[in-house]
């Protein structure tokens, strides 16, 4: 059962959109890849506003998805691509259907 997720809040940098979504569509592999990550999306919700919603079975899935690949890749194109820092949010379900 999916009771960890993480939300992560990206806003690009001016005329850096394009290639934040790039970056974002060409991390699916890399999410797909881990086996831990049952749920991944990269959406966008406006010109400038982004985000990463995922999901994990346990906590220690989602801390292994925090010190993989994709967050590594994130963090070193942070300053070139992204206006202000990622803003991560943990959550824990409540409920789920």
């Amino acid at each position: 059962m999916i009771k960890f997720g993480l939300y992560v809040r990206l806003e690009a940098k001016a005329g850096k959109e394009a290639d934040l979504e790039a970056f974002l569509q060409g991390a699916l592999p890399l999410a797909q890849e881990e086996t831990g990550t049952p749920v991944w999306y990269a959406v966008k919700f406006g010109p400038q506003s982004f985000a990463i919603f995922d999901a994990f079975a346990t906590d220690e899935d989602r801390g292994a998805h925090l010190n993989g690949p994709i967050a590594a890749a994130l963090m070193q194109h942070a300053d070139e691509l992204l206006s202000t820092p990622p803003v991560i949010e943990r959550w824990d379900a409540l409920a789920v259907k």
